[in-house]
């Protein structure tokens, strides 16, 4: 079977299992498993995240690993690791030289004498530290809890058959931790009970512990950041960070609807401290209209709007930066830097729409994490907004976030009988085109069809 009918008969469990095959490929299966030329570093990922977390507490070791245990996805380092492979086949002539790091490719071709970067600051290799490791060590040096303060196993060095460079791989570690950790915070702040199949990090350990992990991932991933040596990449990974608190706001508002000011803490609604002044607040942009103010088609309109850059900050942000960031790294000229974006945000998006599609078609088990869901939490993804479009009295129960009896169940058979599940998959299929379509500046590679293979098969997976 050849790799475009692949596209159309893989599923996305069977592509990404496939990815993280443990065995290295042969030259048979890397025709035919085009996800297979990346195994070798997907199936090391773990261990080489495991030697950057760890601490001098082994508890804390305990919770901050919990997630990597688990068999997950990892489709935003495979990602990483598929487009820096595809990266590799633009010719060096079309590429930013200066932007590369000769650092990660000394001596190697088809790099060789490619000068230093003017980015890089300080230092050396990713490996190595910024600061004095006296500093990075602390009170007592003798005892070294940090892994990131002391020499770590070096990465390997670039290998030009293979073209993906050792700060490349260092992203696809970063972007996973950065991942994990907002899982850890997430589950916290949706009280979720299950994760991956297995009880969630707040069950397992307590809501402090899953937080503090969290935030414990955050650090070491901000480490391994500035070691990148790179400021837009630094910049970029950063931002992410960022936007994912951001997105956690936006949903805890859930839509513009939502014009109350009140937090609810545990059931109790507490109104927002009054400013003092002393610091300027600038009110959301999208908190201006009420239902009372426009006509309906206005207000779903700008319900989706919300809903899409919440998605974006939650989900896309991560997958569009580090797309952007691997292409940064290899050099990549301005225009296939920025499709690398658009793609990312447009496979992020695709995505989360998915998502948000299999709370409302899947089981428990099937995605290893309580369906339904979002509705129960209150929030109004797509199935629910375009249910609304067809029946303006359901802006009655978004408003109130679903919180009345039967309000769940009712908004469940508006979705059914407005066909807002097929609706959503349609807007997921718009945006997979979209990112395919970014596709098109890389040069045609078996990474290119493995990078396609993964977005089409994002419209068919079951979890």
């Amino acid at each position: 079977m050849g790799i475009m009918a692949l596209r159309h008969t893989l599923t996305f469990k069977t592509a990404v299992e496939t990815a993280e095959k443990l065995v290295l490929p042969s030259s048979r299966a890397s025709f035919n498993d085009p996800f297979l030329l990346v195994s070798h570093e997907m199936s090391n990922l773990a261990k080489s995240i495991a030697s950057m977390i760890g601490s001098g507490h082994p508890t804390l070791n305990r919770v901050s690993s919990y997630y990597f245990e688990a068999e997950g996805k990892n489709v935003r380092p495979l990602i990483v690791l598929l487009l820096s492979k595809a990266l590799l086949k633009i010719p060096v002539e079309q590429r930013n030289r200066t932007a590369i790091d000769d650092l990660d490719v000394v001596d190697q071709q088809p790099f060789k004498g490619t000068p230093t970067s003017h980015t890089v600051v300080a230092g050396k290799s990713v490996d190595d530290s910024i600061s004095p490791l006296a500093i990075l060590h602390g009170i007592n040096p003798k005892v070294i809890l940090d892994p990131l303060s002391k020499p770590m196993d070096a990465l390997p060095e670039f290998d030009a058959s293979n073209g993906i460079l050792p700060k490349q791989r260092r992203l696809a570690e970063i972007v996973e931790m950065i991942h994990t950790a907002s899982l850890l915070h997430d589950d916290v702040i949706d009280m979720s009970d299950a994760r991956r199949g297995r009880p969630s990090g707040n069950v397992a350990f307590t809501n402090k512990m899953a937080v503090l992990a969290g935030d414990f991932l955050l650090g070491r991933a901000s480490v391994a950041i500035a070691r990148l040596r790179n400021p837009e990449v630094i910049e970029l990974l950063s931002t992410t960070i960022a936007n994912l608190v951001e997105g956690e706001f936006m949903q805890l508002k859930n839509t513009v609807l939502n014009q109350s000011s009140d937090i609810n803490n545990g059931g109790e609604l507490k109104p927002v401290p009054t400013p003092t002044g002393k610091v300027p607040t600038k009110q959301h942009e999208y908190s201006v209209q009420t239902p009372a103010d426009v006509d309906h088609e206005t207000n779903v309109n700008a319900a989706f709007e919300y809903y899409l850059h919440k998605t974006y900050l939650k989900t896309a942000s991560l997958m569009s930066k580090l797309a952007r960031a691997a292409a940064v790294l290899s050099g990549a000229q301005d225009d296939v830097v920025q499709n690398c974006y658009d793609f990312g945000r447009n496979l992020g998006l695709c995505f989360q729409i998915v998502d948000d599609m299999l709370d409302y078609t899947s089981s428990d088990n099937a995605i290893g994490k309580p369906s339904q869901a979002d509705l129960k939490l209150g929030l109004a993804t797509a199935p629910i907004l375009f249910a609304w479009k067809e029946r303006p009295e359901l802006g009655e129960l978004i408003s109130r976030k679903f919180k009345e009896p039967g309000d769940v169940e009712l908004a469940r058979l508006a979705v059914d009988q407005c066909n807002g599940v097929e609706q959503t998959r349609k807007m997921a299929q718009e945006y997979c085109m979209k990112a395919l379509g970014n596709l098109r500046v890389l040069p045609e590679s078996d990474a290119r069809s493995a990078l396609e293979l993964l977005t089409n098969s994002i419209l068919t997976r079951t979890k």
